[in-house]
């Protein structure tokens, strides 16, 4: 069982930037694949960020284009979404997700493929 706080949300205006963390319990945190989703009201869930076990790949959202960074310290048990450039249309709640996966160089990208989910954090951007 694993357990996913986010935390790092809030308002900024758009422009600026955000740091989303997410913190898992257990001691198997570097076997599952991590990810980023987010979900505006009215719309269906969507993946912003993947990032498989060892951190060494990773893969974004068409919509990111350069402005957000996934990463991750697998000695913290933490992944974190370094958010920068902010538009209005990136309000959403943003959940992290992890995956188990026996393979370290794996990221998953159908939100079915992840086991657990934290609350969500809200990232509201506006003027």
């Amino acid at each position: 069982q694993v357990q996913l706080v986010e935390s790092g949300g809030g308002l900024v205006q758009p422009g600026g930037s955000l740091r989303l963390s997410c913190v898992a319990s257990g001691d198997t945190f570097s076997m599952h694949a991590m990810s980023w989703f987010r979900q505006a009201p009215g719309k269906e869930r969507e993946l912003v960020a993947a990032i498989s076990g060892n951190g060494y790949n990773t893969y974004y959202g068409n919509f990111v284009k350069g402005r957000f960074t996934i990463s991750r310290d697998n000695a913290k048990n933490t992944v974190t979404l370094q958010m920068t450039r902010l538009k209005p249309e990136d309000t959403a709640v943003y959940s992290c997700a992890a995956g188990y996966s026996m393979y370290s160089d794996r990221y998953y990208l159908p939100d079915t493929a992840y086991d657990y989910w934290g609350q969500g954090t809200q990232v509201t951007v506006s003027s």
